[in-house]
């Protein structure tokens, strides 16, 4: 009887894959045999070449433009060409200004918001998201239809798809309203749809072997400011941001078949701060 965390030979297309968390989604995968495929809008052949030493698995990178159609579908070509299948897509690029990050004070604030910034963050994580799970998910319905094998969508969305950002915690002492660091419209936006999307393709492709659920993430420490941290800190019950590796067990669970009757669900990982 095949374990229901395994993965062996399953292969994992996870956007935003040479980041933080794409690669730690990668890493758990290809810990349980499957088969991850950075894709990015940056080369991460190193990363990959990482992954196949460490998990002897023939992880590969995959330099693609996800809001572009067109590069979507080679994408999902050379997947197919080189591996010869496809079972897991995670949804999980995005663009997520950094906590610190010189150049946000004043075009974070929903006033002076600019129109350009709104349509690249919605291009990158939501339109992207549509059309890797469009291209890929329909692939993966089909594939059910001829031969049985059914296929996983994942979509990292956020505790900010949950609740609101507390605006205060991003502040900065002596600084005048009008440049107070915030955190950006764009970013609740995205996380939001990308759990209507859920479940929208979870009810879409119910018949067709494909199951869709949402991840819900707090914040990761990265080293951000010691101030910004014990404000955070402070709004979540268990006293601490989650540390890089600790989504991996749901991320696992989700994209295997422990999860098999699971379809349509956001499943919030975020150290109980939602709970208050």
């Amino acid at each position: 009887m095949t374990h229901p965390f395994s993965l062996t030979g399953r292969v994992a297309v996870i956007t935003g894959g040479a980041g933080l968390l794409g690669m730690k989604h990668a890493e758990v995968i290809a810990a349980h045999g499957g088969i991850p495929v950075l894709v990015d809008i940056v080369a991460a052949h190193d990363q990959a070449r990482n992954l196949e030493e460490r998990f002897h698995v023939p992880a590969f990178g995959c330099r693609t433009d996800i809001t572009d159609p067109a590069a979507v579908r080679g994408m999902l070509d050379e997947v197919l060409s080189r591996l010869q299948r496809l079972d897991i897509l995670i949804n999980n690029a995005a663009n997520n200004p950094k906590v610190g990050q010189s150049g946000n004070v004043n075009f974070s604030r929903l006033e002076s918001f600019p129109l350009d910034q709104w349509n690249a963050d919605i291009a990158v994580g939501l339109t992207g998201a549509h059309l890797c799970s469009q291209i890929l998910g329909s692939h993966m319905a089909q594939a059910f239809r001829e031969y049985g094998c059914r296929g996983v969508i994942l979509n990292v969305a956020s505790d900010l798809a949950v609740i609101a950002p507390d605006q205060r915690i991003y502040r900065q002492p002596g600084l005048p309203e009008h440049l107070q660091p915030a955190k950006p419209v764009t970013y609740s936006v995205v996380k939001s749809g990308l759990v209507g999307l859920t479940r929208y393709l979870a009810t879409y492709w119910a018949d067709s072997g494909v199951r869709v659920n949402a991840i819900s993430p707090g914040g990761v420490y990265t080293g951000q400011p010691e101030a910004f941290v014990q404000k955070l800190t402070s709004l979540i019950p268990m006293g601490r941001m989650a540390n890089a590796d600790e989504y991996q067990g749901a991320v696992l669970f989700l994209v295997s078949d422990a999860s098999s009757y699971m379809t349509g669900h956001n499943l919030v990982c975020d150290g109980g701060r939602t709970a208050w």
